[in-house]
Order: structure tokens, then C-alpha cells, then sequence
């Protein structure tokens, strides 16, 4: 059996994780579970990783839970620990996630694409959470993730009619950061995860960990968490060394540390 999740390196920095049950149409069933839950500590727990790009094997992104476990009564088995579902879109992590959708991203595959921290979509890409028209609900996060990332009357009749929204509109709307060639969202998202890799990564996610909780905190609290990011990069080495290196027209040796 081939495994259902495949993590390679792309470079020095940059982490590329597949989903790889083409056949099933990447359905997440408790083997690809546990293996992107095991993808996220892998890469978490890697130093020289500072970006990573989720990809799917074949024409479908992900077609969300595989309704044949959800039938059989084993829908729990989807849900991994602190993860959540498939491991992922509760999962705590440090470094930026870019989600590459080539095809449907659905249902559970959606709210996967919509945990990590951008999505670059190929231009025959499509978005939905069709968990009404099966009689479920999108508890992995997409209920309150894409009101947050879309117009919330446009989140609101994908959610209640389950439609689909395609790539186009969904760059068009703000959802998809960058719109790709059919078949080329894979090595947009690769280049773009690889602009990030260039920069400090200390800074990187400090920056991110504070942008993340501007939806929900107050402004008080958002000057506290940026001044305290700003503390902790301050008593880092790469502090030091980006300004030294802009001095001596160089590019910065980043350590993150």
C-alpha cells in the first residue's frame, strides 16, 4: 500500500506534504489522518523547515472525509488529538502552511485548505462545503473559517446551498492569494512558500503568530502580543544580522535563532 501522506524537502527550507490517495480522491480516512498528523510534527519539529506547501496526488485536492468510514460508523477515527480533523485544521503550528489546490477542495477538504495560511489554486480549482446536501455539518472549521476569508452573504449561501465556488471568483473574493495555470498551483505555491523561506524565520513566525489572532483579539491585546514578538526578535541573533547584512551589502545568514 502506498503511504497515504508523502513529505520530501523542495530546497533547503521548503517542506512540500502530499496527500496521496488519488483514488479515493484524497478522502481523509484514519491512515491519512494520523499521517498528516505525523506530517505536521515532522515539519514542525524540523529547524531547517520554515515553510510548507499541501498539495493533493491526482485531479482532486481532497474530497473531505471518505463517506465509506463515515458510513461504517467511523467517523471519530477522522479526528486526531488537539488536530482535530485529519489531524490538521486545529493542529498548533509555528511555521506557514500554503495550501496548492489543483481541482475540488471539498467539504473537509476545503475547511484543510482553509487552516493553512494561504491558498494558491489552479485555475480549474473549486471550493465548497456541501455537508448539508449528506445530511452533516462542516465542524472542522469552515462554518466559521470562510466568513472570516469571504464576504459573509457569499460564505453564507456556500454553507447553506453547499454550491461550489470557483477558483476564479474565489481569488477574485480574496480567498486564493494566488491564481495558477491549470496544473501549476503546486510550483506557484512552491515559490511562494520559497519567498517566505528567505526571510528571518524567528520574524516570520512571531509575525505570523500575532497576525493569527487579529480576528479575534482586542486591540489592547494585539499591541501586548506585537510588543512582546517584538521583544523575544530583539534578543535574537537574526536581529542583528539583517541590519549588519543590509550594511554590508550582503545577503543575511538567518540562523533562527
Amino acid at each position: 500500500m502506498a503511504d497515504p501522506v508523502l513529505t520530501r524537502r523542495i530546497g533547503d527550507h521548503v517542506a512540500l506534504v502530499t496527500l496521496n490517495r488519488p483514488r479515493a480522491r484524497n478522502a481523509v480516512d484514519p491512515d491519512l489522518a494520523r499521517a498528516l498528523a505525523a506530517a505536521v510534527a515532522a515539519t514542525e519539529a524540523d529547524d531547517a523547515v520554515r515553510a510548507v506547501v499541501l498539495a493533493g496526488e491526482g485531479p482532486v485536492f481532497c474530497a473531505g472525509a471518505d463517506l465509506k468510514v463515515v458510513a461504517d460508523g467511523g467517523a471519530d477515527g477522522l479526528w486526531i488529538g488537539e488536530g482535530g480533523f485529519a489531524g490538521f485544521v486545529h493542529a498548533r503550528r509555528a511555521k506557514p502552511w500554503i495550501a496548492a489546490i489543483e481541482g475540488p477542495a471539498l467539504a473537509g477538504g476545503c475547511e484543510i485548505a482553509l487552516a493553512c495560511e494561504l491558498i494558491v489554486a489552479g485555475e480549474g480549482a473549486s471550493f465548497g462545503l456541501p455537508e448539508v446536501t449528506r445530511g452533516l455539518v462542516a465542524a472542522a472549521g469552515g462554518l466559521y473559517r470562510l466568513p472570516r476569508a469571504l464576504p459573509r452573504a457569499v460564505a453564507l449561501e456556500l454553507i447553506l446551498t453547499g454550491a461550489r465556488l470557483e477558483a476564479a471568483r474565489a481569488h477574485a473574493l480574496g480567498l486564493v492569494n494566488r491564481l495558477a495555470a491549470i496544473g501549476a498551483a503546486r510550483d506557484e505555491a512552491v515559490a511562494l512558500a520559497t519567498a517566505i523561506a528567505a526571510n528571518a524565520p524567528l520574524a516570520v513566525r512571531e509575525s505570523l503568530a500575532v497576525a493569527r489572532l487579529a480576528p479575534d483579539a482586542d486591540e489592547a491585546g494585539l499591541r501586548e502580543a506585537s510588543a512582546a514578538a517584538r521583544a523575544r526578535v530583539q534578543a535574537s541573533e537574526d536581529y542583528r544580522e539583517g541590519p549588519r547584512a543590509f550594511v554590508e551589502k550582503r545577503p543575511p545568514r538567518w540562523t533562527g535563532r
